[in-house]
């Protein structure tokens, strides 16, 4: 890994951008135009060219020893300063090169940046009680952001283990292991899936788990460790809705063991997941938590909730701003 900002090479004229604390990420598209976020709005800043970009990449990645070519057109790398960089090249990249940074903020957000003192009290509520939550969103609507802020108020001497495809995760308790996923090589040996490191970080004490996007076969990992006694755990799942989020987590389940009935994959989730928190993103860039939702049941089976039209019953707990209920899952 490579401190992207302290290097002396020249990075084709992004070196201004990357260095700017209110830029969150830099985007090149087709080799040509560099654009940035800032404040949530997305703003053209300038151009490069497509030979100089391609030495930018390289010079980024030759450290951590990532090829990137027309044999291997993308590649995911994660810089020393905690930020993502995510490249494709032709023929993959239609138009040209193509290079996205997403960098992080040194101090952790939080859980007041993305909502009001009662639903951040509800939130806090749920961690304290060692609920197992389930953060989504869609892309860029502050998932990891929020998971980091609810993991800041996992109780400091906890032994927290985390689970990522890429390490974004800052977590300023004392006991924290972080685990990182690792592509196959170029003769294909040697991945470390997200599964993989859910079965290793079970035989290594955790007092809590959290674990990145989930959204393959690891799904099914984390249920049964979430069944099996590891309370207060934390995942992130891409979805639209928080009853999305647990359709889509027994849709992942049903693609790894196919022969379980719905209802069994049903009773699974909900017997696992204690809460949902949706974060939604509006039009001028801001993140906020959109609704709270405690998994009650699985539909036709006993319990209370509101029925959603799929199978699960959920009730809920916070609307936008405003705290409905109170929560009563809890596993301590």
């Amino acid at each position: 890994m490579i401190d992207l900002v302290a290097e002396q090479a020249p990075l084709g004229g992004l070196e201004r951008w990357l260095r700017d604390p209110t830029v969150n990420e830099v985007m090149v598209n087709g080799g040509t135009d560099v654009w940035v976020e800032r404040g949530g709005q997305l703003q053209c800043v300038g151009h490069i060219r497509p030979g100089t970009l391609l030495g930018v990449i390289e010079h980024i990645l030759a450290p951590v020893g990532r090829r990137l070519d027309r044999t291997h057109p993308t590649v995911d790398a994660r810089l020393a300063d905690g930020s993502r960089l995510c490249a494709v090249v032709p023929p993959v990249a239609v138009d040209g090169p193509c290079l996205t940074i997403r960098r992080f903020s040194a101090q952790p957000m939080p859980l007041a940046r993305f909502a009001g003192p009662a639903v951040s009290d509800l939130l806090c509520e749920l961690v304290h009680r060692r609920c197992n939550l389930l953060v989504s969103g869609a892309t860029s609507s502050g998932k990891t952001t929020l998971l980091n802020a609810l993991a800041g108020e996992v109780e400091p001497h906890a032994r927290l283990i985390t689970l990522e495809d890429v390490a974004e995760l800052r977590l300023t308790h004392e006991h924290v292991v972080r685990l990182e996923t690792r592509d196959a090589t170029p003769d294909g040996v040697g991945e470390i899936t997200l599964a993989h490191l859910l079965r290793t970080a079970l035989r290594m004490r955790p007092d809590r788990l959290v674990v990145g996007e989930i959204r393959g076969n690891e799904a099914v990992h984390l249920l049964q460790a979430l069944n099996t006694g590891h309370d207060g755990s934390l995942a992130t799942v891409h979805a639209n809705s928080a009853i999305d989020a647990l359709e889509r987590l027994a849709s992942l389940v049903l693609q790894e063991v196919g022969n379980w009935p719905l209802p069994a994959v049903h009773q699974h989730v909900a017997r696992a997941i204690d809460a949902v928190v949706h974060l939604a993103r509006l039009p001028d860039g801001t993140r906020y938590v959109a609704e709270v939702v405690e998994v009650a049941n699985v539909a036709g089976v006993e319990g209370t909730g509101t029925g959603t039209g799929t199978g699960f019953r959920v009730r809920p707990l916070a609307d936008g701003h405003h705290v409905v209920a109170a929560a009563r899952r809890g596993r301590r």
